[in-house]
């Protein structure tokens, strides 16, 4: 493939070529070209709508959709020649089409700017990395939730303050991370709804006085609407900041999932242990298991909230409309995608495969005094005491058990009598872990029954969707 000078695609203003500075610069074609597929799609839209329009001939418009899907079969196949000197993704396809079909090439550009171009490229690349993040949260939630039916039941320490605070059901801390990603899900939802309007027409800033129909080209772009103002059209890139905003949001909950999992994989916890797919050894230790897959999961969110600082920054100063500094737009992008792709792939995976030790779980549970509260129930309740007296009274008993080296539940009747003379033989039926989690039956409470409701709900509400 032949190759024009950057200053040949530019046109007669500049008598000279930009010097290797300039063009290292000035270059994007080793990022851009990853939009390919979104150019040749637009392009082919765009042509199409001209030769229905009349502004170029049908048969122009035949040969140049029939010369794209030509370079399409190229980049795909890999033989393909990107050139720097030909500065981006757009450049690269134009050049190649007019060595492909000749002066016919040349009048694709007709009511175009790169401008409104690239800003398709890159919304219809968000659009679809939008909508396969949303298929992969899918997954992720579908995981979870076989995980959370499966322990609806299993028993371990609910935690504030990374301190044991009450007994849960490990179904009910999975389904935590459901609400999570269902939130993350929404927001894929809510960015595609608001990214749905189609730039091309825009032209370089001000539309075209050429009769083109911008509907056309949205309805064929899969668009529902054309943009409204051809300056914002140009210069916005919402949709790529939203990307990243939910995507930091995202990878954030992975993230704690991930340090939950590196925590409860210890020896001192014990709780889980990953399978031998996410984790790796010591070059030296012969006996280690490393939960390397969930730390790099942890550790995405840097890159991801780099990304999305970045592009804030860059975006923050700029006057209407386009300017050269948005070329610094995309890089961020496309490395949160597959940042953020990756480390769902990788929790997904963990949680499916996730071998979790119930007895190290429950036997956890028991410990801090975690049914203290229960206690404190118990005589608001059963003895009619004010919550706050039942508090007090409750500490009262956990410091004699600590005292004695003994749980709540092995301190004897008398001594639990001592604090209040009307305690009898049932407050032991509340001082169990198991019976703990039964009783937790408010909306949204760990219960067995309730998790198991939610793991439902959550299925039916998936499908319905």
């Amino acid at each position: 493939m032949s190759q024009k000078s950057s200053n040949e695609m530019w046109g007669g203003r500049f008598a000279s070529g930009p010097d290797a500075i300039m063009e290292e610069i000035n270059a994007s074609i080793d990022f851009d070209k990853r939009l390919y597929r979104e150019d040749i799609q637009g392009s082919k839209a765009h042509a199409e709508m001209l030769g229905a329009r009349g502004i170029i001939s049908a048969e122009d418009a035949a040969r140049i959709v029939e010369g794209l899907e030509q370079i399409e079969g190229e980049i795909e196949s890999g033989s393909f020649t990107f050139s720097r000197q030909l500065e981006d993704i757009h450049m690269n396809v134009e050049s190649r089409l007019a060595e492909l079909i000749g002066p016919a090439a040349g009048r694709l550009h007709t009511a175009r700017s790169r401008n409104d171009q690239v800003a398709l490229d890159f919304r219809l690349h968000v659009r679809a990395a939008l909508q396969t993040l949303e298929a992969k949260l899918t997954d992720f939630l579908a995981a979870l939730l076989d995980k959370a039916e499966a322990h609806a039941e299993t028993v371990m320490p609910g935690f504030t303050h990374l301190q044991v605070a009450q007994p849960v059901t490990f179904g009910h801390h999975c389904l935590a991370y459901v609400e999570m990603a269902a939130r993350d899900r929404s927001r894929c939802r809510d960015a595609l709804r608001r990214l749905d309007e189609c730039p091309l027409g825009a032209a370089a800033l001000a539309g075209t006085g050429f009769a083109i129909d911008r509907h056309m080209v949205a309805e064929a772009l899969g668009f529902s609407t054309p943009t409204r103002n051809s300056l914002d059209t140009v210069s916005d890139r919402d949709f790529a900041l939203e990307f990243l905003s939910l995507a930091a949001i995202s990878a954030t909950h992975l993230s704690r999932l991930a340090e939950e999992i590196v925590i409860w994989s210890t020896p001192q916890f014990g709780f889980v242990r990953l399978s031998d797919a996410f984790s790796t050894g010591s070059s030296i230790m012969p006996q280690k298991r490393n939960p390397d897959a969930a730390e790099l999961v942890r550790a995405k969110p840097g890159r991801i909230n780099g990304a999305l600082i970045s592009l804030l920054t860059v975006m923050k100063g700029l006057p209407l409309t386009y300017s050269k500094d948005m070329q610094e737009d995309k890089q961020q992008v496309f490395d949160a995608i597959d940042s953020l792709s990756l480390a769902l792939a990788a929790a997904t995976g963990m949680i499916r495969d996730l071998q979790v030790n119930a007895e190290a779980m429950r036997k956890a549970a028991g410990h801090g005094y975690s049914t203290a509260t229960d206690l404190a129930d118990y005589l608001v309740r059963e003895l009619g005491l004010p919550f706050r007296e039942a508090h007090h009274v409750t500490g009262r008993a956990v410091s004699l058990a600590e005292g004695s080296g003994l749980g709540l539940e092995e301190l004897p009747l008398d001594v639990l009598k001592s604090l209040d003379g009307r305690i009898g033989e049932g407050v032991y039926a509340v001082l169990g872990v198991d019976a703990s989690v039964r009783s937790r039956t408010s909306f949204g409470g760990t219960a067995p029954d309730n998790v198991r409701q939610q793991v439902a709900y959550w299925r039916q509400r998936l499908a319905s969707e």
